[in-house]
């Protein structure tokens, strides 16, 4: 340093030791590589602020000019600057002849923005090559404001990564151009799985301050819509780096209206993609003089001094810069060694080994042989080792520090030789360092030590064993990610079937995995590794690999939900059963729950095909319903039979993702369309190509015919914005629809032809004349999302999809997670439907009989509407990944569904809605008597059904009734039951035989309650009216309790013949049901009371309403003793604790509040947990409460079940039923048994274990 400098810290010293905190100026001086990690250490040893600002202050009095100068940045940049004003006078001079500094043009703005991108670090020698540096900032320049992409593309290792990072280290263009920031990812060769987590890292990347804790994307449509997101909101204006891109099919997931750069070796990646496209070409190798410049810079010389061989030697590495780089660090060890390297690349001493890998680069074989042979043994080992690591991951110190049993200084010193030796590459990452190799360079190690690598591979798990012993990585540690993503691939590697069934086969291990990551990549290893986990006869991997799919939209939520309870609604004979179980037995403190009855649920698929080795984009039925015709990502298309699967065509149609599939009118032809940008039709009995239209200039996603037999007529849209009309006896397009501006979707001519409608990712569906081709109607489906101010969201909504109603006067339209149906004359909204937060909607489906719709949702699920009631009347789970299609067959008695598991599984349409596990409502009455649950359940609208709960056997079935039964009650010997119906008839009968014993047309409108009294000799019901029936059915003897001004909520029976009601008037009222007289009126509330409930001593009465609030009041003052503020929603339920000293209430808003009775103070607020955006903590309204016997539980009904700890306010247990709104929840007295049904008729008896 110099002395002028070194004089000034030192006259300022004790004011910099009294002010300033040592951390965040730290954290500037790394980044500035000025500061190490070790002397930070130092640091932070220090007891005292003063003493940590002492040691630094003594560390930088040892260092160079570049310590002063990013020392007084870095209080500049922290607020200190009276403090910097006293250093300023010391700055020392920049030399001129700092060749780092002067190339450099690096500013503290431009280091920060690279290194939270993760742009890779220069080399350890670098030489700049000025033209193609500028060439890519003038391209990047080109994209302007604009979305586009540019492509650097060159020969593997000709520097195109080192050239691309390079070019962002440029002031003017981060500030200028990309103000967002830049994101670099390291990509290289993948398959879906490999994609997703670097969707997922991205994702995690960018969300890193986010104050919302979101889950990770469970698949690759729904991460590339989470980074549009932010891409649109976030990071506004910034840039997307594309390292090492292989596959066209990979671009699409970032294909999101944003700025990208892409390295590649294929010229023509881009050509699957939208928007503008700029290219640069790097030259193979490196012009001679920049090979000897590199040289010069190893060994320290000017290059007129480097000696004739450095000639020879720049020409045998073929200019590669990875090559030359490999020599010059072998020729900075050893300077006198030029004619012994030159020889040594010329004579080909290295055996060359046949290569299964894309790259052919023989020079980079023989200086990575050379400088291999170089290390001395031990490090020759170590270098061995990293033959394993996975292509495209940088991997963090500590996973060697564990593979080597080493400290974090060791094995750093040993990787910074390599590094040194350009053997490998090293990033820092925040703090600690992350290393990996170059494709070239792990393909060498690979093929060298082939013969060793199971070994290798046996060894690091062996190594993570020990050091982990039964315990899993936890997300704190740097080295997490990296085990949760390869320890299987290193298991399987080694071989190691005992270990990775084990670890497989772990609920442990996949709540660890799952909870980080979700379940989409360890369903890819489930089958990457079917054939070593796999054991004859056993299913295993097909129980966790179906678990693991049909949870997954649950798998992947906030709060995470319990895996063991998840695991015990799986069948009894499935080994995720059989471990929960265990685990459940195993733990203290945690209570799980029995699902008694699930027996009930069948599988409802009438067959499962598999006629594709990738994933199936799409399926549709010929018109006589005989034939299936299929299509995805293989390139093929499959014609089979509808009956038996049995294959009866199959084509290798295209040169990539064949995108759609349809079926003629009359069945002769099969039109398919493609990524590759084509369109083809083919004969469909003989697999003949009768017409390819080349006429889109971009993927086309999707073709259908017309409907009607006549002229062939096929519409087809694509990504270059057109909708297209063909006729198949001409060899070019007919019409071509212009007016939307992004990629569209979704096309579909109308029942008669006239018309065909397209969905865009431009947010509007579009309606066109097939005879004149001009755009008739626009809807602007962006209008239907609004925010929670009601102002339209400021999201894009991409349209994926629409269908006609049979008439054709009716259009289905679907985006994001709504189905929006228009009326087509007016172009009114009939209806919407709203579906899970969780899910957005792939594909839908209007079945031909007008009322049902079939939904394909992103969480491997289908659901089945009836769009005339708004009710989802069936769930049809089965598939193991995400569904892309859903189809019904011509007279809609069965429906197609395909997905990205390879197959398509076909379902009766009367069978699925009918399936005897989805036929009770949701009203029903429970009995529970001497240790049996029974239960009276409305079957089928209009039978009745005692049902053994323990047992899961009907008991007994009454005739249908002439009117769909509304509501029932069971008396408690089990003698009686009585039910309403929708008629306004009640009915009473005797059990044992079924037989009605009286009848009574009671009502108007239909019956909403009825119950008995306790001797069972009369029932009370209410309807939708203002009037309650005290009907003594043995004498046939009616009171009417007339009062309420609108009609009755629901009443409860109290003692000594009373009654407590309530009403939308916003009234409740006691009654002497004997007399029919009102004894006591409340005017409680100025909205309708939603519910009531009496305290265990009879002495109060609590209130809730659709105004927000709960009251607390006295029966015997008639006066309110506590109003209860603080719902943001209508309160809905409300119960007392048994001690009679607590109040629960739930609310629309899915939240819970506990009160104090007697102070009407809020106790405890339940469900204070942190969700996904925009979904209730409680997966909708609170329906239904009950507090348990010692007043120290409390079990909820909404969306699902939940089960809350009154002490504290805490969840204890989740139980997710298949399907939601629960309108009640029955106990047991001694609070282990629990009873409800879902909104799709399904019965859950659950026992506490």
């Amino acid at each position: 340093m110099d002395v002028k400098s070194r004089n000034y810290l030192l006259m300022n010293r004790q004011a910099l030791e009294k002010d300033i905190k040592t951390s965040y100026i730290m954290d500037h001086m790394i980044s500035d590589e000025v500061l190490t990690l070790q002397e930070e250490e130092r640091v932070k040893q220090q007891n005292t602020q003063k003493e940590r600002a002492a040691m630094l202050i003594n560390i930088i009095l040892t260092k160079d000019n570049n310590s002063y100068r990013s020392f007084y940045n870095a209080l500049l940049h922290e607020g200190y600057s009276d403090l910097a004003a006293l250093l300023q006078e010391g700055i020392p001079a920049i030399s001129s002849g700092n060749r780092k500094s002067s190339m450099d043009g690096m500013t503290s703005y431009v280091k920060r923005v690279l290194c939270e991108g993760g742009v890779p670090q220069r080399p350890v020698v670098f030489v700049t090559r000025p033209e193609l540096v500028d060439a890519i900032k003038q391209k990047l320049c080109c994209l302007g404001s604009d979305p586009g992409w540019v492509t650097v593309y060159g020969m593997a290792g000709c520097g195109k990564t080192v050239l691309t990072a390079e070019a962002l280290r440029d002031h003017h263009l981060l500030e200028g151009y990309f103000p967002g920031g830049v994101h670099w990812v390291s990509v290289g060769k993948q398959d879906k799985a490999g994609l997703l987590i670097k969707l997922q890292n991205l994702c995690s990347r960018l969300e890193h301050d986010s104050t919302l804790s979101l889950r990770p994307p469970l698949n690759i449509e729904e991460a590339k819509d989470r980074l549009r997101l932010l891409m649109l909101r976030k990071y506004h204006r910034s840039l997307l780096i594309l390292d090492d891109i292989w596959d066209s099919w990979v671009l699409k997931a970032f294909d999101n209206q944003c700025q990208v750069l892409i390295t590649s070796r294929d010229r023509s990646i881009t050509d699957a993609v939208a928007g503008n496209k700029y290219e640069v070409h790097v030259e193979s190798g490196l012009a001679h003089e920049k090979g000897l410049e590199i040289l010069s810079l190893f060994v320290n010389m000017k290059i007129s001094e480097l000696p004739e061989q450095a000639n020879c030697l720049v020409r045998e590495c073929k200019g590669s810069p990875l090559v030359i780089s490999l020599i010059g660090a072998l020729l900075r060890d050893f300077p006198s060694r030029w004619e012994y390297y030159l020889k040594q690349l010329q004579n080909k001493q290295f055996k060359r080994i046949r290569k299964s890998s894309s790259y052919d680069y023989e020079a980079v074989d023989e200086a990575m042989s050379i400088s291999v042979e170089q290390l001395n043994d031990n490090y020759k080992d170590y270098y061995k080792d990293l033959s394993i690591l996975p292509k495209d991951v940088k991997v963090p110190t500590k996973v060697l520090c564990i593979l080597w049993d080493m400290e974090t200084e060791e094995v750093e010193d040993i990787l910074q030789e390599f590094v040194n030796k350009s053997l490998l590459f090293c990033d820092r990452n925040g703090k600690s360092f992350h290393y990996y190799l170059h494709d070239l360079q792990l393909d060498f190690l690979t093929e060298k030590n082939r013969n060793q690598l199971q070994e290798l591979h046996k060894n690091i798990v062996n190594q993570y064993k020990k050091y982990y012993k039964l315990n899993t990585p936890v997300p704190s540690q740097e080295d997490c990610m990296y085990w949760y993503n390869f320890l299987a691939y290193h298991m399987a590697g080694a071989n190691m079937q005992k270990e990775l069934r084990d670890l497989m086969f772990s609920l442990d291990w996949i709540k660890a995995k799952t909870e980080l990551v979700g379940p989409a990549h360890l369903i890819h290893e489930y089958v990457e590794y079917s054939s070593i986990l796999d054991q004859k006869g056993s299913t295993v991997r097909e129980n966790f690999q179906e678990f693991l799919s049909l949870n997954g939209h649950l798998l992947g939520r906030q709060p995470f939900p319990d895996i063991i309870q998840l695991g015990l609604c799986q069948p009894e004979t499935s080994e995720v059963y059989q471990q929960a179980k265990l685990h459940a037995q195993r733990e203290t403190g945690t209570f799980y729950l029995e699902w008694i009855n699930k027996t009930s649920l069948k599988n409802l698929y009438r067959l499962v095909v598999r006629p594709h080795r990738d994933a199936v984009y799409h399926a549709c039925f010929s018109k006589d319903r005989q034939r299936i015709a299929s299509c995805g990502a293989d390139k093929t298309l499959q014609v089979f039979k509808a009956e038996s699967g049995e294959r009866l065509l199959e084509i290798n149609a295209h040169d990539d993702e064949i995108l759609c599939c349809a079926f003629s009118a009359d069945g002769e032809f099969v039109a398919t369309c493609s990524a590759d940008k084509k369109v083809k039709i083919w004969n469909s009995r003989t697999g003949q190509c009768r017409r390819v239209y080349e006429e889109h200039s971009e993927q086309v996603n999707c073709c259908q015919f017309n409907n009607r037999s006549g002229p062939y007529l096929l519409a087809t849209c694509s990504n270059d914005t057109f909708v297209k009309i063909w006729d198949l006896n001409k060899k070019y397009c007919r019409n071509t629809m212009m007016g939307h501006e992004n990629s569209v979707n979704h096309c579909r001519f109308s029942p008669d032809d006239e018309y065909v409608a397209s969905c865009s990712t431009d947010g509007t569906v579009k309606l066109w004349g097939v005879r004149s081709a001009n755009e008739l109607k626009s809807i602007e489906i962006k209008d239907f999302f609004r925010n929670v101010d009601e102002q339209p969201d400021d999201v894009e909504v991409l349209v994926k999809c629409c269908s006609w109603s049979r008439n054709g006067d009716m259009i289905l339209v679907v985006a994001k997670n709504k189905l929006l149906l228009f009326d087509v004359k007016t172009w009114d909204l009939l209806t919407q439907v709203i579906m899970s937060h969780h899910s957005t909607i792939q594909y839908c489906d209007f079945c031909p009989d007008d009322e049902l719709v079939a939904v394909a949702l992103s969480h491997c699920s289908v659901e089945l509407w009836n769009i005339k009631s708004l009710s989802k009347v069936a769930y049809c789970r089965g598939h193991m990944s995400w569904v892309h299609c859903v189809a019904f067959s011509p007279d809609g008695s069965l429906f197609l569904t395909s997905s990205d598991d390879q197959t398509i599984r076909i379902w009766e349409t009367k069978k699925v809605c009918k399936s005897s596990d989805a036929v009770l409502k949701s009203e029903l009455d429970v009995v529970f008597h001497n240790d049996e649950v029974m239960i009276l359940a409305i079957y089928n609208q209009k039978h009745l059904q005692l049902i053994n709960g323990n047992t899961d056997s009907v008991v007994t079935q009454t005739a249908a009734q002439e009117s769909p039964i509304s509501c029932c009650c069971l008396s408690e010997d089990l003698t009686f039951a009585a039910f309403g119906q929708e008629s306004g008839t009640i009915k009473v009968l005797q059990l044992l035989d079924g037989k009605v014993l009286k009848s009574r047309e009671a009502y108007k409108t239909s019956v909403q309650h009825c119950q008995f009294t306790s001797d069972y000799q009369t029932l009370i019901s209410s309807a939708h009216d203002s009037v309650i029936q005290v009907w003594n059915w043995q004498l046939d003897e009616c009171v009417f309790l007339r009062g309420h001004k609108e009609a009755i909520k629901d009443f409860r029976l109290l003692e000594n013949s009373k009654l407590l009601s309530w009403s939308f008037d916003g009234t409740v009222k006691v009654w002497n049901i004997t007399t029919g007289n009102t004894e006591k009126d409340f005017a409680c509330h100025g909205g309708t009371v939603l519910s009531c409930a009496v305290s265990p001593d009879g002495s109060k009465f609590s209130s809730t309403s659709a105004d927000k609030t709960a009251k607390i009041w006295s029966f015997q003052s008639s006066s309110v003793l506590h109003e209860l503020k603080g719902h943001e929603a209508c309160v809905r339920c409300c119960t007392f604790s048994h001690n009679n000293k607590l109040l629960a209430t739930g609310d629309d808003k899915g939240e819970i509040r506990i009160w104090d009775m007697l102070t009407g103070a809020l106790v405890h607020f339940c469900s204070p947990v942190t969700v996904d955006e925009g979904e209730p903590t409680h997966g909708g309204w609170v329906t239904d409460l009950s507090f348990s016997p010692d007043s120290k539980m409390l079990v909820s009904s909404g969306g699902y079940l939940k089960w809350w700890n009154v002490n504290t306010g805490e969840s204890l247990q989740t139980f997710y039923t298949n399907g939601t709104n629960l309108k009640s929840i029955h106990v047991s007295p001694n609070f282990n048994v629990y009873v409800t049904v879902d909104n799709l008729g399904i019965l859950y008896v659950l026992q506490k274990m």
